[in-house]
């Protein structure tokens, strides 16, 4: 409280902190330490975390009440928008050109992961077996937020492209993440009724389907309608995102009757306006990028205010020791899932290297167990911040350090391939 009334006595206000000036510290502050750990090579997202960290409740208290009400809803709508992102980007066609690995990418490893977080779970944490289920499915996805700049950038100098080896990893993980968060909302509910409910498993296919169904009519709907009226983009864009928290709404609402996931509605929606209308998915997935900007701030920086720095002392290491044996049972799914794929040992490496990073999922869905009351949410929200805080620049690294010796450049082929062709010419 004397902290708010030091600052509120600076800023001449006397009621306290705003919504405003919440709104305004969360942007400078975030910009600032995101700036600064860019500098130092190292991902913005732990800048962002830092800053909700220094500014939240457990620190210098900055943050007002009316903003961490409604923190939650907020990081919701940053996933939708994750989800319509990866939507309108992910094309079919490059997933049929990958095939069969990208699709064993999407899940055997984050499967591997979360059969690691129900050993170590119980072992290492005291976790109940449905609250280390919930906990793995946080921690099983895969960042795009990292992971996607460091494979287009590979595309770009044609590094691994000729056995396409970025765009298997971004197809994998783009799937992987829908996976893992449709999993999370099952374990939720099955840990909110606190009894495993094998019935609801075997609901998952069902709300998979009706979810892929309502979002691909929709996405039908938006092309038949767009191409028959003009409007600005900025609407179209304000349109899809009202319908993907529909969604969303309706899944909250109703999944207790029907199964039904909403966030397979909001992918499966921009899959198809993407497959129906490539040009103007295009210009859409421009507009969210930038909305992103924005967005991204929000989420990393409330996520940073929602962690009790208090409690990571007390599971500090069993946390630290929890991230790396997920990280050992996940390196396995990867090697299993690239057994057929062709690829050297070397390769496979990098794939590991770059399936390591976790961020944007875990950040915005590893404070909900707690937000709903479920048993040590404290402690999932914090492993959900450690793993991002280890992986993330640990991934980025390993990535940037080793994608020269791992990969083969298409300059590198070209000459070894010339260098052959001279040894036989000169033989004969």
């Amino acid at each position: 409280m004397i902290k708010q009334q030091f600052l509120a006595l600076i800023l001449g206000i006397n009621r306290g902190i705003s919504m405003l000036l919440t709104l305004s510290l969360i942007i400078v502050v975030g910009f600032a330490l995101s700036e600064l750990f860019f500098r130092l090579r190292l991902p913005r997202i732990i800048g962002l975390l830092f800053a909700g960290i220094l500014i939240g409740p457990y620190v210098f208290d900055l943050i007002a009440p009316e903003m961490l009400a409604i923190s939650i809803d907020l990081r919701q709508i940053a996933l939708v928008i994750i989800l319509i992102r990866a939507g309108l980007s992910l094309d079919l066609k490059d997933l049929k050109k990958v095939g069969r690995p990208a699709l064993l990418l999407s899940f055997i490893p984050a499967t591997m992961e979360i059969i690691g977080i129900l050993i170590l779970g119980p072992l290492l944490l005291g976790l109940t077996f449905i609250e280390s289920a919930v906990l793995g499915s946080i921690l099983a996805a895969v960042s795009p937020a990292v992971v996607v700049p460091k494979m287009l950038k590979l595309i770009d100098d044609k590094q691994g492209t000729k056995k396409r080896i970025p765009q298997l990893i971004m197809a994998g993980a783009s799937v992987d993440d829908i996976y893992v968060i449709v999993l999370f909302t099952q374990f939720v509910q099955m840990a909110q009724t606190g009894a495993v409910s094998w019935t609801r498993l075997l609901f998952l296919p069902i709300s998979i389907i009706l979810g892929v169904g309502v979002g691909v009519l929709i996405g039908l709907l938006f092309v038949s309608f767009f191409k028959r009226f003009h409007l600005r983009d900025t609407a179209k864009v304000l349109l899809i995102l009202s319908f993907s928290l529909f969604f969303v709404t309706i899944e909250h609402e109703f999944s207790h009757i029907v199964p039904y996931s909403g966030l397979i509605s909001v992918l499966a929606m921009g899959i198809t306006i993407l497959t129906k209308y490539r040009l103007l998915a295009s210009r859409l997935v421009k507009k969210y990028e930038k909305i992103w900007v924005f967005t991204e701030t929000l989420l990393f920086v409330l996520v940073g205010t929602a962690v009790d720095i208090t409690t990571i002392p007390n599971i500090g290491l069993m946390a630290i020791i929890v991230v790396f044996g997920s990280l050992i049972f996940r390196s396995i799914g990867v090697l299993l899932a690239t057994i057929t794929t062709g690829l050297k040992n070397k390769e496979k490496i990098f794939v590991i290297e770059a399936y390591l990073p976790k961020a944007t999922v875990q950040a915005s869905i590893g404070s909900i167990p707690l937000a709903l009351g479920i048993g040590n949410g404290n402690t999932m929200l914090t492993l959900a911040v450690i793993s991002i805080l280890i992986t993330a620049p640990l991934g980025a690294l390993l990535i940037d350090m080793t994608k020269n010796k791992l990969l083969e450049s298409a300059d590198a082929i070209k000459k070894q391939t010339a260098a052959q062709e001279e040894v036989i010419v000169s033989g004969l």
